[in-house]
């Protein structure tokens, strides 16, 4: 499977503006060390390994809830910043970086369906719908074995 960044320039340019702005300054998603595997600007796909400082319950060794949470968020993000991107292409630089800037989580709902024993997880998400002010996406967490850990749905700000 391809990735979204190797055949879109214009995209790969946008993100490497914020790659060296997370550099300057690390931001929490570093500490999980995400992978971003995105197909296409419709799925975002972030894949990480578990770590013994992920754990949540050391007797099962599976992953913390609040980790799982962050990193569905995430992946939300992302495919939020995707939808954006689809709306602004070909614009000028810096109303692109304002525009994917304004994006912030208002609610998140996550059901956690099974515990998260694994040792590589994938978050994928999906936009439902984006508007001028608001989007919403749909995320799951799958295991190596693509067993559903736990499912999400975000909202977000983006106006």
């Amino acid at each position: 499977m391809g990735n979204v960044y190797d055949t879109d320039p214009e995209l790969r340019s946008l993100v490497n503006y914020f790659d060296d702005l997370a550099n300057q300054t690390p931001t929490f998603d570093s500490f999980i060390d995400l992978k971003d595997e995105s197909p296409d600007l419709d799925t975002a796909c972030l894949k990480f390994e578990i770590r013994d400082d992920f754990i949540g319950n050391r007797i099962y060794r599976t992953l913390h809830g609040g980790l799982i949470s962050a990193v569905l968020d995430t992946a939300g993000g992302a495919a939020v910043f995707f939808g954006l991107f689809k709306k602004i292409k070909g614009k000028p630089r810096e109303i692109q970086i304002k525009r994917v800037s304004k994006n912030a989580t208002v609610d998140l709902r996550i059901d956690y369906l099974r515990p998260g024993k694994g040792k590589e997880f994938t978050a994928t998400a999906k936009v439902l719908r984006i508007g001028n002010k608001v989007a919403v996406t749909r995320m799951e967490l799958h295991n190596e074995e693509d067993v559903l850990i736990a499912v999400g749905t975000g909202t977000y700000a983006i106006g």
